[in-house]
């Protein structure tokens, strides 16, 4: 199970408008809803919870599975015991999400609730929380795991973080989510508006990147983007990238690209060879497909290819000619490369991601 995702936020919005976006996005595919219940705490609880429920039935009768973030002092606030969760499943929901945790026993016994809903770890905790809660012999079937968001500039996860504290969960088998950022999406359960991703990456990335850096993770199961309201052309471009069946990269193109080399480019996916250089990604299947066709030399006042340029070996090396490469570090501009394009800056870093013999996607993305 593979999922898309948004947020919405009920203190912040009118059930009209959330009415509008679940539409949208259940039309786009989108399956999971994420929600906070931290906003009940201290407020008029009651007025709020009545709008959570609106949205939580509408977004059931669609057909979405919704999670909503808890922490113990709502427990405490609303009078819930962690081994009584019947509040959460009178009010319909998928799942809980623990904002903050307890010791591990309480989450164990939590998964064995009676309604089958699923308790969602915080996975960007860093500590040993995951295997407190192994050790207690948790329901593994109701038991999973979502990142944090960063809605303060420079906070999120470090990729290099991301990539450990996510392990743990990999490791037990455990289904895992992630956040990604709308740009001008205004809605979050704080005042600050400077994204929701969970790597810190990721914020200024285009959104289509951001989902083609989480799959090419190979950490996170669901994607859903962290706040409201997406555009509809967002969320259709992170559909798109959630359901190619091979990541994509953005390329731009070079404005003197023939239409030879755009096929090749653009008309099947890549196999990265697997005897990998530290200097080129090649795909050496167009060279047999495109055998017979011509591919002149095209003079360039480039004199080194960057990091990132697409090149196409044309008929000054006859044995390679039709072969794409990605320079992945500088080499120089012999002649018998043509410049084709450039992957896309939001992209650049993605290439570290791409392993021999895995297989991707390039195309022209034109989402900003």
């Amino acid at each position: 199970m593979r999922e898309l995702g948004i947020s919405i936020y009920p203190d912040q919005s009118d059930f009209e408008q959330d009415q509008k976006y679940l539409t949208l996005a259940n039309k786009y595919g989108y399956k999971r809803v994420f929600t906070s219940l931290l906003q009940l705490v201290g407020s008029n609880g009651e007025n709020l919870l009545e709008r959570f429920k609106e949205d939580i039935n509408y977004a059931n009768m669609l057909g979405f599975k919704t999670i909503v973030d808890i922490n113990p002092k709502l427990f405490k606030e609303l009078k819930i015991k962690y081994d009584d969760l019947s509040f959460f499943a009178d009010l319909k929901v998928w799942g809980l999400r623990l904002d903050e945790g307890f010791s591990g026993m309480e989450e164990a016994a939590m998964t064995h609730n009676p309604y089958g809903l699923k308790i969602e770890l915080n996975m960007s905790s860093g500590t040993n929380y995951l295997d407190s809660i192994m050790a207690f012999s948790p329901n593994i079937d109701n038991l999973i795991g979502c990142h944090n968001f960063y809605p303060q500039e420079f906070t999120g996860l470090a990729e290099n973080y991301f990539f450990e504290y996510s392990q743990k969960y990999r490791k037990y088998g455990l289904h895992t989510a992630a956040f990604i950022t709308a740009k001008d999406a205004p809605l979050g359960p704080w005042p600050v508006h400077e994204g929701l991703p969970t790597m810190e990456s990721d914020r200024k990335r285009n959104i289509f990147s951001q989902v083609t850096h989480l799959r090419l993770s190979k950490m996170i199961d669901d994607v859903i983007i962290g706040n409201a309201f997406a555009s509809e052309t967002e969320l259709a471009a992170a559909a798109e990238a959630f359901n190619s069946s091979y990541p994509v990269l953005g390329i731009n193109f070079a404005q003197e690209i023939t239409d030879l080399e755009q096929t090749i480019c653009l008309k099947e996916p890549h196999l990265y060879r697997g005897d990998a250089s530290e200097y080129l990604l090649r795909d050496t299947i167009p060279r047999v497909t495109y055998a017979d066709k011509e591919i002149p030399v095209r003079k360039s006042a480039v004199s080194t290819f960057q990091r990132g340029d697409v090149v196409i070996v044309n008929e000054e090396y006859p044995r390679y000619k039709g072969e794409m490469q990605i320079v992945l570090k500088p080499i120089p501009n012999d002649g018998r490369r043509n410049l084709v394009g450039k992957i896309r800056q939001d992209d650049l870093d993605l290439l570290t991601l791409i392993k021999p013999w895995s297989t991707f996607i390039l195309k022209e993305n034109k989402i900003k």
